[in-house]
């Protein structure tokens, strides 16, 4: 890689200095959820004296949008929540927008495709609907089931556009990590999840793979972000690994859920800070009713 000290770095347990992360995606109006588990990672920054980041999570060029990134933005500031380092502040490692941080994920795919960790797949939507396994949870990624797990790495490739780049995970082990919260956590490799996408077709680096590069580079210690991804977590433990790089330390946060014990969603419009705001609200108000439906 060209830049290899950035990935050759002492993450989580073993830094000096508390560094935790905000990432939102600017794909729709943050909601309840968001509020409670930026306002968690807020808190434990302050506590820990440390710095908190900012990060712009706007990979997916379809769906996000600049009116939400303004929104998140200034529905993060009504909160009350401060941060040293973003887009909009600038920082030692910046960018701070993952749509200009396209440089460095290439760097990363390049370093696993020599090592042997990724390899192509063309298999297309239909062939997948039609031989993988049900996914596990909801929102979770099937099971892939092999097809173009036997292909040899090629040898000249310069770019990763026009197949899918799947990562092999070591199919039986156990990934394990002592989340902050929840505790011990482990997920078996090929039978929890299978091997998953690192790069798309359409040529935009997958969330798995962005975010590992993003939270060695700038340093953070503590993820702090949603039990949903929990699953998530060993996937991105093995990126960190195979890049040869000290996992952060997690802390995972009960989800909110609505009404009916649905997980809070984009979608829930009515429950989006700015709505909430629109009627009223305080900011402790939205927090205190973000708790109420988790508990």
């Amino acid at each position: 890689m060209k830049d290899s000290v950035s990935f050759v770095h002492v993450n989580g347990h073993a830094a000096s200095e508390y560094r935790g992360r905000l990432a939102p995606s600017p794909t729709g109006l943050l909601h309840l959820g968001h509020a409670r588990t930026f306002w968690i990672a807020a808190r434990r920054a302050r506590d820990q004296h440390g710095t908190l980041i900012l990060r712009n999570e706007d990979l997916d060029p379809q769906r996000s949008r600049p009116e939400f990134v303004e929104a998140m933005l200034e529905d993060l500031r009504w909160l009350g929540i401060e941060w040293a380092e973003g887009p909009d502040r600038g920082g030692p490692y910046a960018p701070y927008s993952q749509s200009e941080r396209r440089s460095h994920y290439l760097d990363a795919w390049r370093r696993l495709l020599h090592n042997g960790w990724i390899y192509p797949c063309t298999c297309s939507r239909k062939d997948l609907a039609f031989a993988a396994t049900a996914p596990n949870d909801v929102d979770d990624e099937p099971i892939y089931p092999g097809r173009c797990r036997g292909q040899i790495r090629p040898d000249r490739v310069d770019a990763p556009a026009g197949v899918n780049w799947r990562f092999r995970v070591p199919e039986g082990e156990a990934i394990g990590f002592d989340d902050l919260h929840l505790g011990p956590q482990s997920f078996v490799a090929g039978k929890d999840f299978g091997d998953f996408v690192i790069w798309r077709r359409d040529d935009v680096p997958a969330y798995q793979l962005a975010v590992v590069v993003d939270d060695a580079q700038m340093r953070i210690t503590e993820v702090v972000r949603g039990a949903d991804l929990l699953k998530s977590t060993a996937r991105q433990i093995l990126i960190f690994r195979a890049l040869g790089i000290l996992a952060t330390a997690y802390y995972h946060c009960d989800l909110v859920r609505d009404n009916r014990g649905e997980r809070m969603a984009k979608r829930h419009d009515a429950a989006s800070i700015r709505r909430l705001r629109e009627t009223g609200l305080t900011p402790e108000q939205v927090l205190q009713d973000a708790q109420a439906l988790v508990e």
